[in-house]
Parts: structure tokens; sequence; C-alpha cells
């Protein structure tokens, strides 16, 4: 019992951030998207395809969530962009405090779109609101066919499920009919694309999904 009422007074703490977060993002018109994953599922490889593809286009900035590292932030800041790196030391999710601390270094007036690349991980982060206007989870074809199964409330809690590394998809068993049909079990009214960053299969459906949701926003 002592657990459950501990968990439900962190929840609460964190959700006053979240809605903290979201009216600053709304006050200027960013545009905020949380990537969950695994970790090697290829969240910051999608985010410099999106980069490339959007160069001038729009501005974009990115937050990094990491245990220790900032080699994923050093990889984003080639492009140009805004990037604050945020390292947990060792905790398996970021928090919406977190989040908030990590505006106040951003030039949010200077924003179209700021992506949160959370810590890589399908447990701890799905049950934490960061303020994000969108939750995006990725799932690589190279983790096998049970994931969904096994972890399901990081994809019951996503607008959009992206099935990434499908250039290697031959070299799996997986069968993205099934994935589809796990993925729409546990989450009918998510969005579903199966997507390869280095081929450009379904860059652009994504980046229809960006825009799409920025108009909402608007």
């Amino acid at each position: 019992m002592a657990e459950i009422i501990v968990m439900k007074a962190v929840n609460a703490e964190n959700e006053l951030h979240a809605q903290k977060v979201r009216e600053l993002v709304d006050h200027f018109g960013v545009l905020l998207i949380n990537l969950l994953s695994s970790p090697g599922s290829g969240k910051t490889t999608l985010l410099e395809a999106t980069l490339r593809e959007w160069r001038g286009k729009f501005r974009m900035g990115a937050i990094e969530g990491d245990l220790f590292t900032d080699e994923d932030a050093r990889r984003l800041e080639r492009f140009g962009i805004q990037v604050v790196q945020l390292n947990t030391q060792g905790s398996c999710h970021l928090t919406a405090n977190m989040i908030e601390k990590a505006l106040e270094k951003l030039d949010l007036k200077a924003l179209d779109f700021l992506f949160i690349e959370n810590v890589g991980n399908l447990v701890c982060p799905a049950s934490f609101n960061l303020g994000e206007h969108k939750r995006v989870t990725l799932l690589s074809v190279t983790e096998g066919q049970d994931k969904i199964k096994k972890y399901p409330k990081a994809f019951f809690t996503a607008d959009l499920l992206l099935v990434s590394k499908i250039d290697l998809l031959h070299l799996t068993e997986v069968k993205l009919e099934n994935l589809k049909e796990d993925f729409f079990r546990v989450n009918p009214k998510g969005g579903f694309l199966p997507l390869s960053a280095k081929t450009g299969d379904g860059m652009p459906q994504w980046l229809g999904f960006l825009e799409a949701w920025k108009k909402e926003l608007l």
C-alpha cells in the first residue's frame, strides 16, 4: 500500500510540471514530440534523417535523454540546431521536471518542432507524461515479434508506432502484418508506419504526420 501511495504522489507532482511544460510550448507554438523506444531502435538516426530532410524548412530542436553520455546530442549538434543534454545518472526515464528545466535553456520562440529523445526503455518512460503533444514509439524489426505483447503500455500510449529498420526486415522472422495486428489490438486509434531512416522508405509519411500535427496545434 505504501508503494502505491508513493507512486501516486510522484505522478501527481510530475503532472504539475507536465502542465507547465505544455503551457510554455503552447505559448510559443512549438510542437513537442516525445520519442520512446528500446536502446538501439534508431531514435537518433530518425532525428538525423528528419533534420536532413527539413534543413532550412522548419526550425527544430532536441532534448536528449541518456543515462550518462552526450554522444547522441553531439550527433545532432552537427546540424546546427538547439540541443539540450539531460543525463539521468542511471534513472530509466525522463520526468516533466527535467523537461521544464531544459526548456529554460532553449530559445522557444526560434523553434517550430522540439523532439524529446527519451531514455532507451520500453517500461518506465511510458508512465510519465512530459507535457508532450504527441508520443511516438519506435520498434525496430531487429527486436523481434513479441515486444508489443511484452510491453503493451509503451504502445497503447503512443499516437504513432514507427516500425524502424525495415531495410533489415528480410534478415529477421518478423512479419509486419503481425506487428500491425498486435499494435491495433492494444491501440486501435494509433498510427502505424514502417520506416527506414537509412533508405528513406516511409520518411515522407513520417514528415507528413509531423506537419499534420503541427497544423492541429495552430
